[in-house]
This record gives C-alpha cells, structure tokens and sequence, in this order.
C-alpha cells in the first residue's frame, strides 16, 4: 500500500470518528436539555408510588397536524378511557377500565364494532362482529375451562366448543337454537 492509499485510509477513518463523535456530543447535549426542561418546567406533584410525575386534567385531546381531535384521554360514564380516531372522524378503537375490568374495542371504517377483547372478574374474552356489528363469535376462559361460541347472523348459537374439568364438548345447533349433535 502505498502512502497516499494509507493516508486517504487514515483520513476516511479519522471522518467516521469525528461523525461519531459529533453524534455522541448531540445525543448528551440533548438529553441533558431534556434533563433540563423536565426539571425546570416539568410539573411538581409527584405519586408517592411511583415516583411520577403527574398532570391532572378533565381529559386530554391529542391534534394532528391539521388541527382535528385523533386521539382523546378521559373519564367516561364507566370509567377512564382512550378513544382513537381516524382522518375521518372515526372512533377506530377504544380502550376503556370498568368496574368489571378492562375492555378494548375495534372499529371498522364504518364506525361499527367487529372486535372486543375483555378482561372481567371470571376471565378474558374475545368477541367477533360482523360487518353488521353483530355478534358472531366468542371465545372465553372461565376458572372452569376455555369455550368457543359460533353465532350466525339471527344471534343465535349454531356451535359450541368447551373444555371443562369434566372433558371436551362440543354442540352443534340449528337455526333454531335446538341441539342437532353433541359429543360426548
């Protein structure tokens, strides 16, 4: 290798170095003006728990950049909640604790609920909707075993799959809501 290939080495090393360095002076002056900030401006009440800080308000409103509500923090009839909306003014999903639990709920473009995942004092659930908002499947998980439950669109039970102490079960109805074949 000749010198002027070892020095155009040494010099494109020694840039990567600088570039790094440059990097690393950035990222400290940044956090120490975050550090600063935080401290200066950031508010006073701490939780006794947690050590957070805290902020105390009626709800918040997250904006995008056009100015519209995308996002909203606050109390509701049942109980705290996070409500997110589409460009188009949508509620797309809503998280909400209630007295029996937590909740999440899914919205289509529509505005209709399709999915529900629950937590309540007997165990999780999952509801599925179809694009009419009705109910058309569920699953459960009870201190007494897991269940899966098949509707069709007049609400009315047409499967039933469960795994109890007692051993597996599975039912099949008609359209009438009359058992048609069950094992055991």
């Amino acid at each position: 290798m000749t010198t002027d290939e070892r020095i155009e080495k040494m010099e494109g090393q020694l840039a990567r170095v600088r570039w790094f360095n440059h990097c690393l002076i950035a990222c400290i002056v940044l956090s120490l003006g975050v550090w600063f900030v935080l401290k200066t401006f950031g508010p006073e009440t701490v939780w006794a728990k947690s050590g957070v800080k805290e902020i105390r308000a009626g709800s918040f409103i997250l904006e995008d950049e056009n100015g519209n509500g995308r996002a909203s923090l606050g109390m509701t009839k049942v109980g705290p909640g996070l409500l997110l909306l589409d460009e188009n003014d949508e509620v797309r999903a809503g998280l909400v604790v209630t007295e029996n639990g937590p909740g999440l709920v899914l919205y289509d473009e529509n505005g209709k609920q399709r999915s529900m995942l629950s937590l309540s004092k007997e165990g999780p659930g999952l509801k599925l909707y179809d694009e009419n908002g009705k109910d058309r499947a569920g699953l459960v998980v009870t201190k007494s075993g897991p269940g899966l439950l098949l509707l069709d669109e007049n609400d009315k039970v047409r499967a039933m799959l469960t795994l109890l102490k007692e051993g597996p079960g599975l039912v099949l109805y008609d359209k009438n809501g009359e058992a048609i074949w069950k094992a055991p």
